[in-house]
């Protein structure tokens, strides 16, 4: 097979779990959100780690998303964020989905669904916006919501929920807002005579920065996969405290040719990097097309050796090149680690996305199928791909 794979720590992802779960306390559910194929670290491998080490809910974005778990053996509760749409609804009765709800429509249809095909009533859980304008049911229009879900026996309210906008940027006032409205959604539920059993709100950023968004469950997503928001106060970073959490993807690839260029070479497409001085390249099989993005042309880094290598030239579809001649020893053959570490080096998602003006998770999310996900679990002491 082609030299290149991510190496996915399932030991990291049961530990990151467990530091969550003790920030927030055992009184609060930790859900975790495995969206996006579990932002591109596999979602079945890394709900089945997380259902063994104790999760009892997932969310996902989508019902297919939902039944790719189901049909992986995960057994525990797993709610559609996104909701579901129409003609999905038996789908998500006969796989036991939770659905978010807001429009009258997901209500009415569920209904007819269990009239047809399942008995009640079947738990949902309400979606509010509170701010982010996105998905949601909203202050004007949640009394007629409830009313539906007060004449439709067939569900049963088990939970409300929202997304917040912006926790990790700490001095913004839309956060308390938001916060303000959910309340304001809660006692508007509650004094309509349902009884949720959970009320939720808070991400990644909000486990750290709102405990009073914790409530009775958290959905970490970026925080589980070993990444934080950049915090912000008075438009700087800051540090604050988090629980510890550590990367569990690691990006890897081999040198598969060497090359020695004289000085005044243009290199790649374009001719856009010329070298200064001779120069030893290596060229690794990989690309754009596996999701390594070209606005790292001359700009990333990769790790060879223990060593930094920076990236020269445009990036290929399925070549990039490194500049070695600094780095004794090179061979063709030799690890090359785009994200990860080595003992005095590392490279996180965080830097590529940094360069590329975009955060972590679209960075790990667009690592594609062509590169195939080692699994490492010290509880199986083994590899499986």
């Amino acid at each position: 097979m082609r030299p290149a794979w991510a190496e996915v720590s399932l030991t990291n992802l049961r530990q990151n779990f467990r530091n969550i779960q003790q920030h927030v306390g055992r009184e609060v559910v930790v859900c975790p959100v495995v969206k996006g194929d579990a932002t591109g670290h596999g979602a079945i491998d890394c709900a089945r780690a997380l259902q063994e080490e104790g999760a009892r809910w997932f969310a996902v974005g989508s019902t297919e998303e939902g039944v790719r778990l189901r049909d992986a053996g995960i057994t525990d509760r797993i709610l559609l964020l996104a909701g579901y749409w129409q003609g999905e609804e038996e789908e998500v009765l006969r796989r036991r989905l939770t659905p978010a709800v807001w429009e009258p429509w997901h209500i009415s249809r569920l209904a007819r669904a269990i009239g047809r095909c399942g008995d009640g009533p079947f738990p949902v859980h309400l979606k509010a916006d509170t701010g982010l304008g996105r998905l949601g049911v909203d202050d004007c229009c949640l009394p007629e919501v409830l009313r539906a879900l007060r004449s439709t026996p067939e569900l049963e309210l088990e939970g409300v929920f929202t997304h917040l906008a912006s926790a990790e940027v700490l001095d913004m006032p839309d956060t308390s807002e938001q916060m303000a409205r959910f309340e304001k959604v809660r006692q508007t539920v509650l004094e309509a005579g349902f009884s949720p059993v959970y009320f939720h709100m808070a991400n990644s950023a909000a486990i750290v920065t709102r405990p009073a968004t914790w409530h009775d469950m958290v959905r970490p997503g970026m925080s589980l996969f070993g990444y934080y928001p950049r915090f912000v106060s008075a438009g700087t970073n800051c540090t604050v405290p988090c629980p510890s959490v550590t990367p569990v993807l690691s990006w890897k690839t081999r040198i598969i040719s060497l090359r020695e260029l004289p000085a005044n070479q243009p290199v790649g497409y374009n001719g856009t990097y010329v070298t200064a001085a001779a120069t030893r390249l290596a060229v690794l099989p990989v690309g754009y097309a596996d999701g390594l993005s070209r606005q790292l042309s001359s700009r990333g880094r990769a790790i060879v050796r223990d060593a930094f290598a920076p990236i020269v030239g445009i990036i290929a579809m399925e070549l990039t090149l490194l500049d070695v001649s600094r780095i004794e020893g090179v061979c063709v053959g030799d690890e090359v680690i785009l994200i990860g570490s080595t003992e005095h080096c590392c490279i996180t998602a965080w830097e590529h996305a940094e360069i590329e003006n975009t955060v972590p998770d679209e960075v790990l999310c667009r690592i594609t199928t062509r590169i195939p996900r080692h699994y490492v679990d010290d509880r199986s002491r083994g590899v499986h791909h």
